[in-house]
């Protein structure tokens, strides 16, 4: 796959783009931060 075909989303804590990665292919669905950071920054 190319990289600019490759699928986006929008993180929920820093609202930046990232794009699919293959160690997210089997759970791509339920991915909602761009990185560990911003999933331990998550607002509760």
């Amino acid at each position: 796959m190319k990289k600019e075909n490759l699928l986006s989303k929008m993180c929920m804590v820093c609202n930046r783009p990232f794009s699919w990665r293959k160690k997210w292919e089997k759970v791509w669905n339920e991915v909602k931060y761009c990185s560990e950071k911003c999933k331990r920054n998550k607002k509760g």
